[in-house]
């Protein structure tokens, strides 16, 4: 008996067992048809000169149906016989992950091979790790597949490999972990029976023979006829897909009623921290990990920072409260005879899968501890981005400049890299001199700084000894042949805007700065380009290593072969990657949060900091500077820089200071 519910969990799984065979069997029939179909023209003229033997079919017409007829049976079944060779011969494809020997992780396969005892069900072949929150039994019976498997002791070369989420090894207790794998392993159960492992095979070559014609190396006439067979195999997928689709519900449904005898009660409990790591691994890549990987560096312990986030996850949100309690109990990282050394393999494959980084650390590709992320991560980027805004301002002055026939009087003044500049540029609403309700906490002086400092940005460029003047005027005087000064392009600019808007806001009911859709419009272009020159060289490297790899393969077949190179369905990796479609104003925020840190850092005390769930953070006075994006987003989006300025003053920060730039 499987299960805590008397005889229906056997009934369960006999009924799941018995729905997948017959859906196999549905999809070897799909694959006899298509047999039949191939020998029928053979079969056809097999009558036709056995009725000529006899003396029934006789005469120049029947002469000529043989012939045609013979000639068609030997072209469909040249054509069969290449479809089968190379739906037998394509390599499936593999999910990329780190492969686990027995050695490595001895107490999991241990743990392993005891639950298949329990369960009553063949054990896994092999164990791999990858870095996302699921668990799987993938098939690797292929040759290829084989030759590259490092794990088991060869006793189950039929068997499928049990893939386990790295994140789960961490966050999960030994107790939760068995749980989770239960349904999973019982899987091998179904998966040995004969006529869906046939069906499974034979629906697998189906699919890697559709990827045979973006085959890298091949001739003009090789793929077309890989086209061709390629067609063939996209026919054959439609007509057992639903089958196929049926098959693996039934051998789940299965599995899941089989698992039910081993640690039922665990295993809804267990459930709860699978949501759990999911989410706080899904921040960890997006908010901490994707800025390091932009900056060629991966942080190399990836699984062990899941820890954290899920702990600082568990101390924010009260829905958590408890779910740190279990880290007093043994977690299942310690099956593992070197966590570190399979924590650092599984964070390089993150960064491969989601990001496109080269296979092996190098000088531009180097690992990360999470102690250094701050110095080396957080800051290079903060720096990285403020040097890509000033290098975007001096091409737009240099415009500006060469539009109107020489900078004039009227231009803004650069000092160099400075926050003031950034402001100048993004504030299109004119300050006077008062600090808004909102922000009553700035003290008398600070609000006095606040008003001259104001002053000063909006200024022209003074005949003193300093760079501005202490009014709002500027000392040059303007001739009827200097350019416009940017302020009145600015004016125009919105003067066009408040016609075809009358509100005041765009199609998406949000205000329109001029200044800084222009300035977003030009740092969207450059992150574009260093992005298309970023994956030009990751295809070239994918590129070289596949063709290394091949000619090793056809160098020396009997050597180990090399690492697979492994591709996405629009070329080499990332397979998924995670940088999500960002608008103008979004990346303009970024840059301007950017070169506000970089002025706290460098005229403040303020220092770069790690937040687990969001990524690179301002500390300032100890604690995490949360306020300082809406105050961003009012200069970005409605050219007010009246918040960001208090906020500035009341933390100490220099904006006229230049700041050190990457």
């Amino acid at each position: 008996m499987y299960g805590v519910s008397g005889t229906g969990s056997v009934v369960g799984e006999e009924w799941g067992a018995r729905a997948a065979r017959s859906r196999a069997l549905a999809v070897l029939r799909v694959r006899g048809r298509a047999l039949g179909l191939a020998v029928l023209p053979a079969a056809v003229a097999v009558v036709l000169y056995a009725g000529g033997v006899t003396g029934h079919f006789t005469g120049s017409g029947w002469d000529a149906a043989r012939w045609v007829v013979t000639v068609l049976a030997v072209l469909v079944l040249v054509a069969a016989t290449a479809v089968s060779l190379v739906v037998a011969r394509a390599r499936p494809a593999a999910t990329p992950t780190v492969e686990l020997s027995e050695a490595a992780a001895p107490d999991l396969y241990r743990l392993v091979r005891d639950l298949a005892d329990r369960l009553d069900v063949p054990a896994p072949a092999a164990i791999a790790l990858t870095p996302d929150c699921d668990s799987w039994l993938e098939d690797r019976t292929h040759r290829a597949h084989r030759a590259l498997r490092t794990g088991g002791d060869g006793a189950g070369e039929g068997a499928p490999v049990l893939v386990i989420g790295s994140p789960f090894l961490w966050w999960m207790r030994v107790g939760e972990l068995r749980a989770v794998l239960a349904p999973v392993v019982a899987g091998t159960g179904p998966a040995a029976q004969p006529d869906i492992a046939a069906a499974r095979r034979f629906v697998r070559g189906l699919d890697a023979a559709v990827a045979v014609p973006t085959t890298a190396g091949l001739d003009p006439l090789r793929r077309l006829g890989a086209h061709g067979v390629g067609q063939v195999a996209r026919v054959l997928l439609r007509a057992c897909r639903g089958h196929a689709a049926e098959m693996e519900r039934g051998v789940a449904a299965a599995g899941s009623e089989r698992a039910q005898a081993v640690d039922y009660g665990v295993r809804i409990v267990a459930q709860e921290q699978v949501g759990l790591a999911y989410a706080g691994w899904d921040r960890l890549l997006t908010r901490v990990a994707l800025p390091a990987w932009r900056m060629g560096r991966w942080p190399a312990k990836l699984d062990a920072g899941v820890v954290s986030a899920l702990t600082e996850l568990s101390r924010r949100d009260r829905l958590a409260d408890g779910f740190s309690s279990r880290l007093g109990e043994r977690p299942a990282c310690d099956l593992l005879e070197e966590p570190g050394a399979v924590d650092e393999a599984t964070s390089l494959l993150a960064a491969r899968l989601f990001h496109g980084g080269p296979a092996e650390a190098g000088p531009d590709w180097s690992p990360v501890e999470w102690s250094q992320y701050p110095e080396e991560v957080v800051d290079r980027k903060w720096r990285t981005d403020a040097a890509r805004l000033h290098q975007v301002l001096d091409g737009l002055d240099e415009a500006e400049a060469t539009a109107g026939g020489g900078a004039g009087d009227g231009g803004v003044v650069s000092d160099g890299p400075t926050l003031t500049r950034v402001i100048a540029h993004l504030s299109t609403v004119p300050a006077l001199g008062a600090v808004h309700p909102e922000h009553d906490e700035a003290t008398p002086e600070a609000q006095t700084a606040h008003v001259d400092s104001g002053t000063a940005v909006r200024s022209g460029p003074s005949t003193g000894s300093g760079p501005f003047t202490g009014s709002g005027t500027s000392t040059g005087s303007a001739t009827p042949e200097e350019p416009p000064r940017p302020t009145e392009v600015i004016s125009e600019l919105t003067d066009e805007l408040t016609d075809e808007f009358p509100d005041g806001d765009d199609v998406d009911g949000e205000p329109v700065n001029p200044a800084a859709e222009a300035l977003a419009g030009a740092l969207t272009a450059l992150l574009a380009r260093e992005e298309a020159a970023r994956e030009a060289r990751v295809a070239a490297g994918a590129r070289s290593a596949e063709a290394a790899a091949r000619s090793a393969e056809k160098g020396d077949r009997a050597a180990t072969p090399p690492p697979a190179v492994v591709s996405g369905p629009d070329g080499p990796l990332p397979l998924f990657p995670l940088q999500p479609p960002r608008s103008g104003r979004d990346l303009l925020a970024d840059h301007v949060t950017a070169m506000v840190c970089c002025a706290a850092v460098d005229t403040a005390a303020a220092v770069p900091g790690l937040d687990w769930l969001d990524g690179p953070a301002l500390i300032v006075g100890g604690e995490r500077a949360a306020d300082l994006g809406p105050r961003v987003l009012a200069l970005v989006e409605d050219g007010d820089p009246e918040p960001l300025r208090v906020w500035l003053v009341r933390t100490g920060v220099r904006p006229e200071k230049p700041v050190r730039l990457v």
